[in-house]
């Protein structure tokens, strides 16, 4: 076999222990590659040096807004693992120390070791701090470092208290911080991204706005949180996070829509976004083209006829995906259509493909057993 993959999930609270199941779980393999997910709930610090204790293997992981398994769907509060044994797969992490250090010089040193990659035979994940608000910078330059080479990236969260996302490098957990995992293989390798909505007619002009803090204050010229609430049909008050994941707006970049997601209404009546927003831009209000559940269903089926044999699917999904998909109560048949997939990902604040930072979206890549 080219490719054996463990998954692991635990339940446990306690740091140590949870990591001792996920061991537990994996077995008799001798990973030589670590990817994970955690709730924000465990001690980021007890986790991080059990990690490193516990697998003697290049580890990446992150916190989450929720964790994503195929054989249990979407969970919470846990801890989950894809342990990858392969001798045609390595993976090496790049440190990103300090986004905005990064985001500000000419030429980050980061970017050197990215500029002679195959694209036939590498692939990166980018894991970065979903509270930093430097995700469209971040990818961008890596992006342009990559010169083809596909990227996959997930911004890491901190369920829905917004205060502190952490990414982990070299048994510790970071803020202000993100990894640029470079994978090679030659294993076959697919990214793909899908989301279940298309524009209206209905148009918002941002009219005021806070490049730095993604808060647009005036929409069309009005309050915005109360031009977008008349705009969606429904009062102030009643705007919730299940409200901006049913009615998202969507902005046209090259020719195609791509998503930009309300993250809250501040005190003072402007919107904060997961993507970056400026004064000018014209959003169109999303509907969805079919069910979340349809479409993912129907997107993961359309692989198999280029990855007919999947040994992991690394999934990046938008919390307010999770949120849409429990507010329609369809928890269980999300996870019926995972459960056919070896799928591991989580919730998160922001996805990226290539080099755009999205909402709303899954983003993923498929990586075949190589039979």
């Amino acid at each position: 076999m080219s490719i054996e993959v463990r998954f692991g999930k635990s339940l446990h609270p306690d740091a140590k222990e949870a990591v001792r199941e996920l061991e537990a779980q994996v077995g008799d393999i001798a990973p030589n590659a670590l990817i994970f997910f955690c709730s924000p709930r465990y001690d980021h610090v007890a986790l991080g040096r059990a990690i490193q204790s516990a697998f003697d293997c290049p580890a990446i992981g992150c916190t989450t807004a929720g964790e994503i398994l195929g054989s249990e769907g979407y969970i919470e509060n846990a801890l989950v693992c894809a342990a990858i044994a392969s001798d045609r797969f390595t993976l090496k992490p790049i440190p990103i120390r300090d986004l905005r250090a990064f985001t500000s010089e000419a030429n980050p040193r980061e970017l050197d070791a990215l500029a002679y990659l195959d694209r036939q035979r590498n692939f990166t994940l980018l894991l970065i701090d979903g509270l930093s608000m430097l995700e469209e910078l971040v990818v961008s330059r890596v992006n342009n470092a990559l010169r083809g080479v596909p990227l996959i990236g997930a911004s890491a969260g901190d369920g829905l208290d917004f205060a502190h996302a952490r990414v982990y490098h070299d048994g510790a957990f970071h803020e202000n911080f993100a990894v640029v995992a470079v994978v090679e293989t030659s294993l076959p390798f697919l990214p793909i991204h899908t989301q279940h909505f298309e524009p209206t007619e209905k148009r918002l002009v941002i009219t005021e706005a806070d490049v730095a803090t993604r808060t647009v204050m005036e929409i069309n010229g009005l309050p915005a949180a109360e031009e977008y609430a008349n705009t969606v049909g429904l009062s102030l008050k009643k705007l919730t996070p299940q409200v901006f994941a049913a009615h998202p707006v969507m902005l046209r970049i090259g020719g195609e829509y791509y998503v930009r997601s309300i993250q809250k209404v501040n005190p003072d009546g402007s919107l904060r976004f997961f993507c970056a927003i400026d004064t000018g831009l014209v959003f169109t209000v999303a509907k969805s083209s079919t069910s979340l559940i349809a479409r993912l269903e129907e997107k993961l089926a359309e692989t198999r006829a280029r990855i007919p044999h999947p040994a992991l699917i690394l999934g990046s999904d938008c919390i307010l995906r999770r949120l849409e998909i429990r507010q329609h109560g369809e928890l269980e048949k999300a996870r019926a259509v995972l459960s056919q997939y070896p799928f591991i990902g989580f919730s998160t604040y922001g996805e990226q493909f290539g080099g755009i930072h999205v909402n709303h979206t899954l983003t993923a890549l498929i990586l075949g057993d190589g039979t």
